[in-house]
């Protein structure tokens, strides 16, 4: 069983499947974001360029069926800024992460703190007193 436990552990903590993750989290919750985005900033200034036909005004028919352009583009776009924003906010930091510690540029630890040190002197004092053995008093 623990066996068994160690390796989903070794599984889960690969890069790839924790890349992959976040990836997946952060573009599920960025995608609204992005759509919001389109919706209140891009399709208005769409409409403006066009003159106010808006962006519903792209797509062609042919035999009576409605191709969407303006749907597909909106798509690209959102595709394009969910794309972007991963990559400079999540893989581009983590990569650069990573070389550091690659390079061993990582900086190194903070100092434990006074207290902290005093707390680890006062322990190994123990411990040690600890392993020497009590003389019995031979007056007793």
């Amino acid at each position: 069983m623990l066996g068994m436990l160690k390796g989903f552990k070794d599984f889960i903590m690969r890069g790839n499947v924790v890349d992959l993750a976040v990836g997946i989290v952060i573009g599920a919750a960025f995608t609204a974001v992005v759509g919001a985005f389109t919706k209140a900033f891009l399709e208005p200034l769409i409409r403006l360029v066009s003159g106010g036909k808006g962006v519903k005004a792209g797509g062609f028919t042919i035999r009576g069926i409605y191709f969407d352009v303006p749907l597909f583009i909106n798509g690209l776009i959102t595709f394009f800024l969910t794309a972007a924003t991963l990559y400079f906010l999540v893989v581009l930091p983590m990569n650069k992460l990573a070389e550091r510690r690659r390079r061993g540029e990582e900086p190194p630890p903070a100092a434990p703190s006074e207290e902290v040190q005093l707390l680890t002197e006062i322990r190994d004092a123990l411990v040690a007193r600890r392993s020497v053995p009590e003389q019995v008093d031979p007056r007793r």
